[in-house]
């Protein structure tokens, strides 16, 4: 009997995980857009180049939160 409600509790927690899983999971998909031409006759952008767009941002985001860094510990000291 022990082991019976331990088996059905381990489902219900498995359930309730599961559920919490795919509502976060849509919630992050509709930021997601498939990649559209900008201008009439344009080709999408091939996922290299989406990929190399994105390395791109992110470095130029790591370059400025480092140079925000550095001002501010300048700032700070006397």
């Amino acid at each position: 009997m022990r082991a019976l409600f331990s088996l059905v509790g381990l489902l219900v927690v498995v359930a309730i995980v599961m559920l919490i899983a795919k509502k976060q999971l849509q919630a992050v998909v509709p930021g997601v857009s498939p990649a559209t031409p900008t201008a009439a006759g344009a080709t999408a952008p091939t996922v290299q180049e989406q990929s190399r767009s994105a390395q791109q941002k992110v470095l130029q985001d790591v370059n400025r939160a480092l140079e925000q860094g550095a001002a501010r510990a300048s700032d700070s000291q006397p």
